[in-house]
């Protein structure tokens, strides 16, 4: 179950010879690397493990093609949020080691962080792991009571509020979205269309305290002790972290939680279909339960993350089709969005998650 990265795949090379000689500029004692591999799981960013003799480094670059997405894939930004984390004492993340926006070093921005061992479950491992029922649900508590421990952080006296404007948070989200969607659309979906127009015309009032999001809060963003898969040691991606409405980080992290009866492709995203996971319910309930905050209207925070989630599969999709990644895994993606947009409809159709 460890998350043991392989061969780096064609097309994805790290330039060795650049990357040793700037991190033995700019970072003290970093030593020889003596092997680089490449992390196989994810959509988006690129991860690599990179071994001295004496420590495991990760170094994150964005995909091939990434500067086709206005706004995605900001290493410096995601290097910050870790750096600003740590500053304000929050301890479950990786180290942040050194960013690099010299794009003449690598033809990229990255960034190199210290490895936490330990294990991530990734959905295509489901069904070798064998969990127990028990641990799975304890270990589903847990995650959804880390996400109220991000969310009870305060955002002013650590000066996380600087990485976003929570006024108008969720408009503009669904605003911007939209915008994506409509750059990167590669064929004819009446059923985004659909979310696109139910989204806007029951945009919620701004009412909740603004919080800290990490806005990509699942199971295979989270480090698990390997002796108790019930503890989580670090969360991982913080790419897309900002300040604004918590149940937009709720609704998001539902939208990824496949149900046993949910169709195959959504159980890909998530390990939450196994026995013993909280429900999508179960997850409203426990989160309302620990953090104290009203989710009537998390309906409509569902749909939203169902909705993005859709986006970034088409943004993936659309770099595939121009021909800007061979990565084979990407050729089902527009199936994928159909998907997505398919389970949004039927949830406002049912007025349910």
């Amino acid at each position: 179950m460890i998350d043991n990265p392989t061969k780096t795949r064609s097309g994805e090379e790290l330039n060795l010879t650049a990357l040793q000689t700037y991190l033995n500029d700019t970072v003290p004692g970093f030593g020889l690397i003596d092997s680089v591999s490449q992390f196989p799981g994810g959509y988006s960013n690129l991860t690599y493990l990179l071994t001295t003799s004496n420590r495991e480094y990760v170094l994150r670059r964005p995909p091939v093609g990434a500067k086709d997405i206005k706004g995605g894939h900001d290493m410096g930004r995601e290097f910050r949020v870790l750096t600003m984390l740590q500053q304000a004492g929050y301890r479950k993340i990786p180290e942040p080691v050194v960013f690099c926006d010299d794009e003449s070093i690598m033809g990229y921005p990255f960034y190199v962080m210290a490895r936490v061992p330990g294990v991530i479950l990734r959905a295509h491992t489901a069904p070798k792991l064998r969990i127990a029922p028990e641990t799975m649900r304890r270990l589903s508590e847990s995650l959804i009571d880390e996400l109220v421990a991000l969310h009870s952080l305060d955002i002013q006296q650590t000066g996380l509020i600087d990485l976003g404007k929570p006024d108008g948070y969720v408009q503009r989200q669904v605003s911007g979205w939209h915008k994506r969607y409509d750059a990167a659309q590669t064929d004819a979906i009446a059923d985004m269309d659909t979310l696109s127009r139910y989204l806007n015309e029951q945009l919620p009032p701004e009412h909740p305290a603004p919080t800290l999001l990490h806005n990509d809060f699942k199971y295979d963003n989270v480090v698990v002790n390997p002796d108790d898969l019930t503890d989580i040691r670090a969360v991982l991606d913080w790419e897309m972290c900002t300040v604004g409405d918590p149940l937009m980080d709720l609704g998001t992290s539902l939208s990824y939680w496949a149900e046993a009866k949910d169709d195959a492709f959504r159980q890909t995203f998530n390990l939450t279909w196994l026995p013993g996971n909280l429900t999508r319910q179960e997850v409203a309930r426990r989160y309302t339960d620990r953090s104290g905050r009203n989710v009537s209207n998390l309906l409509y925070y569902y749909v939203f993350g169902l909705f993005k989630n859709a986006v970034v599969l088409q943004q993936i999709y659309g770099r595939y089709k121009k021909g800007l990644t061979q990565d084979a895994r990407f050729a089902a993606l527009g199936q994928g969005v159909r998907v997505l947009a398919r389970a949004g409809v039927q949830a406002v159709e049912t007025e349910t998650f």
